[in-house]
């Protein structure tokens, strides 16, 4: 497992709608995976469609959703300067890595779903029988990946994703650009999740998925465990 390259793909949309507030990628999504891979002795690169730092949503970053994961990285100068400086998701190639993991927040609705480089590069890992993994609003980046043979990569499969009713909860069911549960079911996926909030990871072949920010470190070790089977 030391040597496992793994790829991070963060957001860089940071308006939510037409709400006037911000987004981007939700803290614990991105802090508890990295951990996860880098106490496993993997390598990890950050990347963004843009590059450079990716907007945080503020939200995540209140004292109630606050875990061990995010505080270590508040803590952790050296991953602070990685995540400020990503590369360019276009400056990638799917070749230099063993997985790729997508971290969540309502940015990815925006520029992940139908982001030409991230679905080629997803595409890639798929058809070199290489894991693809996302947590909560980033299972979106899936939408549109395509299996070599045509067919969607969801359709037929179990996966997971921030459910409508948790949509509801946060009372951003008419600010999205579109429900991730409903858009999942559209594509004919087998979509699955638990009761709002609770922890919830699924695998299906080399897509693993997790429901909502409390899903990310499952995720995470479901995916080091397929590298070490």
């Amino acid at each position: 497992m030391s040597n496992a390259k793994v790829l991070m793909v963060l957001t860089s949309h940071d308006q939510l709608g037409n709400s006037g507030e911000k987004t981007g990628f939700w803290v614990e999504e991105f802090a508890a995976p990295y951990y996860v891979f880098l106490d496993a002795g993997a390598e990890v690169t950050l990347v963004s469609p843009a590059g450079g730092q990716p907007p945080i949503d503020p939200k995540s970053e209140l004292d109630d959703f606050q875990t061990d994961a995010t505080r270590r990285f508040a803590s952790d100068k050296a991953g602070q300067q990685a995540l400020a400086n990503t590369l360019p998701l276009a400056q990638v190639n799917a070749d230099d890595f063993d997985a790729v993991f997508y971290p969540g927040g309502h940015g990815p609705l925006w520029d992940l779903t139908d982001n030409p480089q991230s679905i080629a590069l997803l595409e890639a890992f798929v058809d070199s029988n290489k894991p693809v993994s996302a947590v909560c609003h980033a299972t979106a980046a899936l939408l549109n990946v395509k299996q070599s043979g045509g067919d969607l990569l969801v359709k037929n499969r179990a996966v997971t994703g921030f459910s409508n009713s948790e949509e509801a909860a946060v009372e951003l069911t008419e600010v999205v650009p579109f429900l991730l549960e409903d858009a999942l079911k559209e594509r004919q996926a087998d979509y699955q999740c638990a009761a709002d909030w609770h922890p919830f990871a699924i695998q299906d072949g080399l897509m693993i998925t997790g429901q909502n920010p409390a899903s990310s470190e499952l995720v995470a070790q479901k995916l080091l465990a397929h590298l070490s089977a």
